[in-house]
């Protein structure tokens, strides 16, 4: 016996659909996610040059703390990280701002996750923390 032919006209717009969605929100999500790291990469390590350069250029050792923490907060702001983003500076003698020291400055951002509920986030790390960290030297030849 010959089985009745069966139509299917239609079915695989439906598969394709189907697939194109259960395949695309993922991808959506990781895309959004690697954007969001990549802009806390970048404003870490802006961060952190910009407050080393503007540390060595000031003319006193208090002065350069302030400028470190403002030029540090432009960069944050520049890609929306506000609050969770902390800046230090360490020298490596006394005062910092002698020739040749030599200053490190560290940047780290807490970058959260997307799109995570607040029931996941009770319970498990929804944020990657990125550092980046820019040694400077003081000029040889600049009076202070």
């Amino acid at each position: 016996m010959i089985a009745p032919e069966r139509r299917e006209d239609g079915r695989a717009i439906i598969e394709f659909i189907a697939l194109g969605v259960i395949l695309l929100i993922p991808l959506t999500y990781l895309v959004l996610t690697m954007a969001r790291l990549q802009a806390g990469a970048f404003s870490a390590s802006l961060a952190g040059r910009e407050a080393a350069r503007v540390f060595v250029s000031a003319s006193t050792d208090a002065g350069a703390h302030q400028r470190a923490q403002a030029a540090a907060r432009l960069a944050f702001e520049d890609f929306a990280f506000d609050g969770a983003a902390t800046v230090t500076a360490a020298c490596d003698g006394s005062p910092c701002l002698r020739p040749d020291g030599r200053i490190t400055t560290t940047a780290s951002v807490s970058v959260p996750l997307p799109l995570i509920p607040d029931i996941v986030a009770a319970h498990l790390p929804t944020s990657i923390t990125l550092t980046s960290t820019h040694l400077q030297v003081v000029d040889r030849f600049v009076a202070r």
